[in-house]
């Protein structure tokens, strides 16, 4: 999603778009008066503009939005939402499983999280310098010599902290290409992040550290390496061990490099392609390789597992609060893309609604799947959802999620 569709989600977020018939939705949904699991007790800072949330969620709006997906919906093939807080929650799941089968969507589904990967990532960090054992405005070269170049031509020094707010003027690595086709003929290489690091360095800085903000995923490839190293153990077995594990996290995993397969039982991803002859066919893409994405996108999880994350996590029960400022604090820069006010934080992104109210949160999109975790910073409203998008990384944002974000923020 591009910079100007991501700001549209503001508006998304007082919208409540109807996606079909209520009948077809095939929704299961909680009372939307009871309690959120482990809300009570676990609300952080009452730093947000205007009101809490203080009734419960719109379950007609909620079912409204994910009605009627399946194999010739145009925009999505199944939903997973759950939609909680202080104020109540309600859970739907929509669509199908399998479009050959016929079988309906998994509530417990497992899915590719894609950049919601990198809010975890951000946790670690923000974890390891609450413990001393990195400092944020620290210039990463110290700690990985080599990496980023200085001299003529080079890297200026880029901290920590600009790395984690996307301010530090590295450019994106390059791609198999830049269509569909040229990623699914690719979907199975097995990629190493440094070799991601090495390509983006060759280009040279875009601008320097600390003038703009671009987000990208070779920001958290960097912090990937840095985590290893700071750590002496790998990505993945840092963040079990740091979040996962902690917070009985089950069904969330990072794939091995050789892994293709979601593990466990799994709602299958695909997108639509143009046929020559006009329409469009549904490819399966739920087999794909993740190692391009690693500490920036490479997450496995469920909704309830995300859920779960997203609450402690702002409830201050995974990074400390002094350091969970930086998950809330967008950098005084300027988009290098859009122009307008930086939006993105150290592993999240603020927008505000119509009311004024501000709203946290994380996208991720890989093909056949989207993902939101975020809410309300006092956790009086949260919303996670995986909707199997069968234009995951489109230029426009699939309607089925603007439908959820907007039935899940209405007042």
């Amino acid at each position: 999603m591009n910079v100007r569709r991501r700001t549209l989600i503001a508006t998304a977020l007082v919208l409540g778009i109807a996606a079909g018939p209520v009948a077809a939705a095939r929704a299961a949904t909680v009372p939307a008066t009871a309690p959120a699991a482990g809300a009570a007790g676990s609300t952080g800072p009452a730093g947000s503009a205007g009101a809490e949330f203080t009734t419960p969620p719109d379950a007609a709006a909620l079912a409204r939005a994910i009605a009627g997906l399946g194999a010739h919906h145009p925009d999505a093939t199944a939903a997973l939402v759950r939609v909680g807080g202080t104020s109540g929650v309600w859970r739907g799941r929509s669509g199908l499983a399998d479009v050959r089968s016929g079988r309906g969507a998994i509530e417990d589904a497992r899915f590719r999280a894609g950049s919601v990967t990198k809010t975890f990532t951000a946790a670690v960090v923000l974890q390891l310098a609450a413990e001393g054992r990195l400092e944020l405005d620290r210039p990463v070269q110290q700690y990985l010599p080599g990496l980023l170049p200085g001299g003529p031509g080079g890297f200026a020094p880029v901290s920590v902290r600009q790395l984690l707010n996307y301010t530090s003027g590295l450019r994106s690595a390059d791609g198999p290409g830049d269509t569909f086709e040229d990623a699914y003929a690719h979907r199975f290489d097995v990629v190493d992040p440094r070799a991601l690091i090495a390509d983006a360095v060759a280009k040279g800085p875009e601008f320097r550290p600390g003038e703009k903000q671009r987000y990208g995923n070779i920001h958290y490839t960097v912090l990937g390496v840095l985590i290893e190293k700071v750590t002496g153990t790998t990505y993945e077995k840092a963040v079990s061990e740091r979040i996962i594990k902690p917070l009985g996290l089950r069904h969330t995993s990072f794939p091995s490099p050789a892994q293709n397969r979601i593990p466990g039982p799994h709602n299958r991803g695909y997108q639509a392609v143009a046929k020559a002859g006009g329409g469009s066919s549904l490819v399966d893409v739920t087999e794909w390789n993740s190692t391009s994405n690693w500490a920036a996108g490479d997450l496995i999880s469920t909704t309830e597992d995300l859920e779960r994350f997203t609450v402690a996590l702002f409830g201050g029960k995974v990074v400390p609060k002094a350091q969970l400022e930086e998950m809330f604090t967008v950098p005084d820069v300027r988009d290098a893309e859009s122009g307008r006010h930086a939006v993105e934080t150290a592993g999240m992104k603020e927008f505000a609604l119509a009311d004024g109210t501000l709203v946290y949160g994380k996208t991720g999109a890989r093909y056949g799947y989207n993902t939101v975790i975020g809410g309300t910073r006092d956790l009086s409203r949260t919303l996670v959802y995986s909707v199997n998008s069968t234009d995951a990384k489109g230029e426009e944002m699939n309607e089925v999620a603007m439908g959820i974000v907007g039935a899940a923020f209405a007042r």
